[in-house]
């Protein structure tokens, strides 16, 4: 796919809007997309058909009804890459409701499938710092990392596949880089299995759990309840 074809894809802003709804990793129906892009389902349809032509959506079928996610991570990092490079003014929330949902993103959220958020960064500074990740001309789990990864139940030998093991993303809200690739999409799917974040509603803003604060804590020394 030729360079202006993608962004021609992505000038739209339903369906960029689309895109951005996706990073939260799940799949949604045709309806759901619609409302929060407070378009006709024939127009979302219409949308989406397009994205899911250009490579950029995967379409599933489950009976009657339609999902479609992002096709893959690579599909991920280029909707949140293009997102930081944004500008940095970020519109009034609307409502209180709104104004809780963009807090709550800000401090922890999920990026397809990892961390963001403060709380994405917080945890990359803190595996650069203790030595588990080095940054040598592109980011290196060690040998202190992969201890510390087999000790949390993360298997490295198993994340090696056609995905980058360990990349950096850059934050949109942060405007720093979070960890992403395999290990960052395993390190989120343990805290998830322990319990240590917790989805809030549907959208993709996360709870840290009081055993997350713990954890955060002792395994990375964050404090993740003042933001240290």
């Amino acid at each position: 796919m030729s360079l202006a074809r993608t962004a021609g894809l992505l000038a739209d802003p339903t369906r960029a809007a689309f895109c951005v709804a996706l990073l939260d990793g799940r799949a949604w129906t045709v309806g759901e997309l619609a409302r929060h892009a407070r378009v006709s389902p024939s127009t979302a349809s219409e949308h989406l058909s397009r994205l899911i032509a250009g490579g950029l959506l995967a379409e599933e079928r489950q009976g009657r009804h339609r999902y479609v996610r992002l096709a893959n991570p690579t599909a991920a990092a280029l909707i949140e890459d293009l997102s930081s490079y944004a500008p940095s003014v970020v519109p009034a929330p609307k409502n209180l409701r709104e104004s809780a949902r963009t807090s709550a993103e800000a401090r922890a959220r999920t990026c397809y499938d990892h961390l963001a958020g403060h709380l994405g960064v917080a945890v990359s500074d803190a595996v650069l710092s203790r030595g588990l990740v080095a940054d040598d001309a592109g980011l290196v789990v060690t040998e202190a990392g992969k201890a510390w990864l087999a000790e949390l139940g993360v298997d490295l030998s198993a994340l090696r596949g056609t995905r980058p093991v360990i990349r950096s993303c850059l934050d949109w809200t942060e405007r720093r880089t979070h960890l992403a690739g395999a290990v960052g999409a395993a390190l989120y799917r343990r805290a998830f299995e322990l319990h240590w974040v917790e989805r809030i509603g549907s959208g993709r803003a996360l709870r840290i759990t009081p055993g997350g604060n713990r954890a955060f804590e002792e395994l990375l020394g964050i404090d993740v309840r003042t933001g240290a």
